[in-house]
């Protein structure tokens, strides 16, 4: 394709140069923020070389090209509507922009994600290494004692024990605080002088007394809401201070107020309400799995799909991190798993059925990367779009949910699902099952219940 030629013709297709607010872009898809979205050709746009298809979500007009091509057409694209290479928009950031044509509880979603998106690769590092220690250990390759075991320990459990370090750095960067600040109100969670509860099931603290209040000293090394809602605090607090300090004493006065306020308030009040929040929601969950088993598995296996398209589902990572630090394993990801891998399969049914031609040539490498985890492209380029292969997906994501919640299959971290979640899964055996029984129930749903198609 001609890249160049695809970034001339979308402009106008888009209402023109001023119609496009900011763009950017990221692995698959181009990420517009439109004036007004009624001046969109969207079926124009869908027809273009390359362009597997193209949606609205997130108070953003999303175009999918796919890995490797997207950047590329960017390159083009960008100069066009006046916006660096950089994919720095051209007033505003492109995420306050796109938050801006956001609904309240999709902004909530969208924050979420992006503190918690940075810091996957350390959790998906971590779980990684569990499962390499899980093998270790079930197969007797090396002695338990051993340096090698125990060096390997180490680096598996670091990034749980550092968590809400890692947490505060990038939350403090999405609320719009210092970020090393951030980090250290991470570091005072996670001080030594608490009791590091992570791996210790009984662990009894001391308590300090703090004019007439006795505060627990137990740590909070790998939890969650705790850190993010001091963060939030501790952002508003920085702001508001620098309103009020002269610049001449800001750099010194304002964070050392910072610091001290928020490590009170960080011990005093949020920390101990933040982890019993985390622990509620830990146990609703834990009763709902415990109690509807499998029938849970299959009703949050169908609906996953459902809550992707309204962008909801970026909030989940928040709640997966925080069973992970609190059972050692998230049982969440593998039905997630199931969903998306389903959208691969009812592509792939697509493709066998389907006369229209460029539909075949999105939907092949639409199910590739379905099964690597990447969903928008079948669901957006293919299923949805003709709304029965999507049911059929959410029928395979449904059986493959209750399987894996069945099989109790769990995963050591978040953020991989697909083929690539076999690396991180406690047991890859059923997953694999799971996956399989996913995939080939969407084959089969969307076969059987088809679709009518322009074979344009």
């Amino acid at each position: 394709m001609d890249h160049r030629e695809v970034a001339e013709q979308l402009v106008p297709l888009l209402g023109g140069k001023d119609n496009v607010v900011s763009a950017t872009h990221c692995a698959t898809r181009l990420r517009l923020v439109i004036e007004d979205e009624s001046q969109i050709n969207k079926s124009a746009i869908e027809e273009l070389d390359g362009v597997k298809g193209a949606f609205s979500s997130s108070g953003q007009f999303q175009i999918i090209f796919g890995t490797g091509t997207v950047n590329k057409v960017f390159a083009d694209f960008a100069p066009l509507v006046g916006v660096s290479l950089e994919a720095e928009p051209k007033t505003v950031s492109h995420s306050d922009a796109a938050k801006s044509k956001m609904n309240p509880l999709a902004r909530f979603a969208r924050t979420l994600s992006n503190i918690f998106v940075p810091i996957i690769p350390a959790i998906v590092a971590a779980g990684m290494l569990m499962g390499l220690l899980g093998m270790i250990r079930t197969y007797n390759w090396v002695d338990p004692e051993s340096g090698l075991f125990v060096m390997l320990d180490m680096f598996s459990s670091a990034s749980f024990i550092i968590l809400p370090i890692l947490i505060g750095f990038s939350a403090a960067k999405e609320f719009g605080g210092n970020v090393y600040l951030g980090a250290v109100i991470g570091g005072i969670m996670t001080h030594p002088a608490l009791l590091n509860p992570w791996g210790l099931a009984n662990a009894e603290p001391s308590t300090l007394d703090f004019f007439g209040f006795g505060v627990e000293m137990l740590g909070y090394q790998g939890t969650v809401i705790p850190v993010l809602l001091t963060v939030y605090i501790m952002a508003k607090l920085e702001k508001g201070l620098r309103k009020v300090v002269p610049n001449m004493v800001d750099l010194l006065l304002t964070p050392f107020l910072t610091v001290i306020l928020t490590g009170f308030v960080a011990l005093l009040v949020v920390g101990p309400i933040g982890r019993a929040l985390g622990n509620g929601i830990t146990a609703v969950l834990d009763v709902v799995y415990g109690t509807a088993g499998p029938i849970a598995g299959l009703i949050f296996g169908g609906l996953y799909s459902t809550i992707v398209l309204t962008g909801v589902h970026h909030s989940f990572h928040a709640i997966e991190a925080e069973l992970l630090a609190k059972i050692g394993g998230n049982y969440l990801l593998p039905i997630w798993a199931m969903a998306n891998v389903a959208q691969g399969g009812a592509t792939l049914a697509v493709f066998f059925k389907t006369k229209n031609k460029k539909t075949k040539e999105i939907a092949v490498p639409a199910a590739v990367s379905a099964f690597l985890g990447i969903t928008e492209p079948a669901i957006f380029g293919v299923n949805l779009k003709y709304r029965r292969p999507f049911i059929g997906a959410v029928i395979g994501g449904a059986l493959g949910g209750a399987y894996v919640v069945f099989t109790q299959v769990m995963a050591n971290g978040i953020g991989l699902t697909g083929i690539p979640m076999f690396a991180i899964a406690q047991d890859p055996l059923n997953y694999g099952i799971g996956f399989v029984v996913a995939v080939v129930g969407a084959f089969i749903a969307t076969f059987l219940l088809g679709w009518k198609e322009d074979t344009k």
